[in-house]
């Protein structure tokens, strides 16, 4: 470091050395040459100043800088402290700011079970699995308020289209276009990620509910639900001139706490494929078994109409739910159509502090309130249920099932489910007799499932 002091003193001290002659030396300066020194002297002085000057200007600039830098630093690290707290970022919705969001979907379900029946009938039995559904898909919004969904099923090494549908919303109007589920049945219309049974209940099965292409207008307002479409045939059948109108109304009131459920649908579809036949029939409450021990045969009939009413109520822990349904068959030449029946009752209580979720018309996804990895159990629900299904009238002899069902559910969390069942099913005209020729028996079944979606 420079010190302009000490450079001072030793220009002074020059300056009177040069102007004593030095006799030692015998050396004569001249009073020109030491002015000229001291001009010298006077310039390298005035440049150190200079030279310090800058040095200061630039130590200055230094400490700035630092300061500079360490407010920076401290910003940056303001700030990631900031995104730290911030929750952390899911791939369940990406959305873009000109509208679109994309959603991925999917659900499996692995069912095992067994299922005992009389031994003379003929019928398999004993210990059977699946992987019953296997689905990937997607949802999401387009710009304008117009939707997407659409997901496939890959379960029993078979690939079919189950929703395939575009949206759109306005107010209270909501409209689909493509394959989705007309509008039939509180439990049909319920996701199979929500219900309380391994399956539905067994006329949503025998008289063949399904999702079919179509169009299709809901409007809601307050407690109330008017929902009507226009429908063909499903994917699968697409070389039908099957059409179709279907039509439910739900009104859904609070009563306090507590959230009521009524309802009513109507079903009418003209038959027009190449065979023109149906056929009523159902399985022994478990998927999984290709039994069925009610079975109307096929029928050469020309339409079908259907009509169903729904009851359902939730409170706190508890719920019950009922619905009947009656799907009338014109058939071409007979003197009466047959009428065929079928409905349910059941009641289930949560063993642990939850609710079973409803939205929209149809029970929705229960949320455990202390779901297993925030120090809780998740949720357990025990319930049960009568479910009756006739296949008999006017001639027609499918048969009767008479379904006494339990099911004990655990989810864990939010998108996880593990169900026991069990069904003991009593049968009155069976389509498959004894050896002895009887044909009102009982067939057992225990049904498992462990389920994940997201």
């Amino acid at each position: 470091m420079i010190n302009r002091p000490r450079l001072g003193v030793l220009a002074a001290a020059l300056s009177c050395t040069f102007a004593t002659p030095v006799y030692a030396q015998s050396v004569t300066v001249s009073a020109d040459e030491l002015a000229e020194m001291r001009a010298q002297l006077a310039a390298m002085n005035a440049r150190i100043g200079q030279l310090e000057d800058e040095l200061a200007a630039a130590k200055a600039t230094d400490t700035e800088q630092n300061a500079t830098i360490a407010a920076n630093t401290e910003a940056v690290a303001a700030a990631a402290v900031a995104a730290a707290a911030q929750p952390a970022p899911t791939v369940a919705t990406l959305e873009k700011s000109d509208g679109w969001s994309f959603k991925p979907r999917g659900r499996l379900m692995y069912d095992a079970g067994w299922t005992s029946v009389p031994s003379s009938t003929g019928a398999s039995d004993g210990f059977q699995n699946e992987v019953r559904r296997a689905r990937l898909g997607a949802s999401g919004d387009i710009p304008g308020g117009f939707g997407y969904k659409f997901e496939i099923d890959f379960a029993g090494n078979e690939v079919e289209v189950a929703d395939a549908i575009l949206t759109y919303e306005h107010g209270n109007v909501d409209v689909a276009i493509g394959h989705h589920n007309n509008f039939q049945s509180l439990e049909e219309l319920t996701s199979s990620l929500h219900t309380t049974f391994i399956e539905r209940a067994a006329f949503t099965d025998a008289f063949g509910f399904e999702r079919r292409i179509g169009a299709s207008v809901s409007y809601s307002k307050g407690p109330f639900l008017a929902q009507a479409g226009v429908f063909t045939d499903n994917f699968d059948d697409t070389a039908t001139k099957n059409r179709g109108v279907d039509a439910r109304f739900v009104f859904m009131p609070k009563s306090g706490d507590a959230q009521l459920h009524f309802g009513g649908s109507f079903h009418y579809n003209d038959i027009d494929d190449p065979a023109n036949t149906v056929r009523y029939r159902q399985r022994p409450l478990v998927h999984f078994t290709s039994e069925r021990f009610v079975n109307t045969g096929r029928l050469n009939a020309s339409s079908e109409t259907g009509f169903g009413l729904e009851g359902a109520a939730i409170a706190g822990r508890f719920h019950a739910a009922a619905e009947g349904y009656w799907q009338k068959v014109n058939i071409p030449g007979m003197t009466m159509d047959p009428t065929f029946f079928g409905g349910y009752v059941e009641a289930g209580v949560f063993l642990t502090d939850d609710t079973r979720g409803y939205k929209g018309g149809k029970f929705d996804r229960t949320k455990p309130n202390s779901p297993v990895g925030e120090g809780g159990f998740g949720s357990l629900q025990f319930n049960v249920r009568y479910d009756h299904l006739d296949l008999n009238d006017a001639g027609i002899l499918g048969g009767q099932q008479a379904g006494y069902f339990a099911s004990l559910i655990w989810k864990p969390t939010d998108y996880t489910l593990f169900m026991i069942n069990y069904g003991r099913l009593e049968y009155t005209d069976a389509v498959l007799p004894t050896a002895s020729g009887d044909t009102s028996y009982g067939v057992d079944s225990i049904g498992l499932r462990a389920q994940i979606d997201f």
